[in-house]
């Protein structure tokens, strides 16, 4: 087990950071796949969801080197782009697929097809897969404006009575994509999304919040040190009962180390 740098509490959310992003991501693997396999020997099966960006490279590439019996493992996702198929050079789904799903092939996935010609049905038949499948272990990150998966905070609710919904995606998210690369231009951005809600996240048993990079510092920042409001979203996983969050020195710079 990698050894942190520095660790603490922020109400009930542990924060850990590690020098270099790379073990960052290494022990984050190491913590999911501990609770993938400690559910799978609890109740023979486990039900992962996995999230997605550049935030994320890190433990993907980590996470399916780790020896998990994935056949015996389910994956949700937590968000897709409204309108764009699986082939775009930004669909969530593609980005799984190819960085680690076609890899280590688990036993069930459902992901969220952002351009069905039902949406409605679509996202209605993806929350009753997700409450019939309880997510013994989440990974997420946090946005640059605070967001998690996409509730950024004009439409984030911390009581949402939706577990997936369609959501406006505001010009801060939008930038982020933008700054990643994954679009060409701010136009090219999609307006809308498909996501998770946060009543949704909340119900995850487990939930592994990975966040590197300076950029994300003022997030960071809010998520541990400001009110808990949906100004900064991320707030909310103060409250959760079992959250990590995992973070690389630079995205660590503006906490306050004793």
């Amino acid at each position: 087990m990698l050894q942190e740098n520095y660790a603490f509490h922020a109400d009930r959310l542990h924060v850990k950071i590690y020098n270099e992003k790379r073990d960052m991501g290494m022990a984050a693997a190491d913590f999911v796949a501990k609770h993938i396999q400690d559910a799978i020997q609890q109740k023979g099966t486990a039900n992962l969801i996995l999230a997605t960006g550049a935030s994320q490279f890190s433990l993907i590439e980590a996470l399916k080197e780790k020896e998990i019996e994935w056949e015996k493992v389910t994956v949700f996702h937590l968000d897709e782009y409204k309108g764009i198929s699986d082939e775009h050079p930004a669909s969530f789904r593609k980005y799984l697929k190819e960085r680690i799903l076609n890899i280590v092939k688990p036993g069930k996935v459902y992901l969220i097809n952002g351009d069905a010609a039902n949406l409605e049905e679509e996202i209605s038949e993806y929350e009753k897969q997700l409450k019939a499948h309880p997510i013994d272990i989440a990974c997420i990150g946090i946005g640059e404006n605070g967001h998690i998966a996409f509730n950024d905070p004009p439409v984030a609710d911390f009581n949402d009575p939706k577990w997936v919904k369609v959501v406006e995606l505001d010009h801060a998210c939008r930038m982020q994509q933008l700054g990643e690369g994954w679009f060409p231009t701010f136009e090219d951005i999609p307006k809308e999304a498909v996501t998770l809600t946060i009543s949704a996240i909340m119900s995850c048993k487990t939930i592994c919040c990975v966040v590197p990079d300076e950029r994300k510092s003022v997030a960071v920042q809010h998520t541990i040190y400001s009110d808990i409001s949906t100004d900064c979203p991320a707030t909310i996983l103060r409250r959760h009962p079992d959250t990590v969050l995992f973070l690389d020195m630079p995205a660590s710079c503006k906490i306050e180390k004793e």
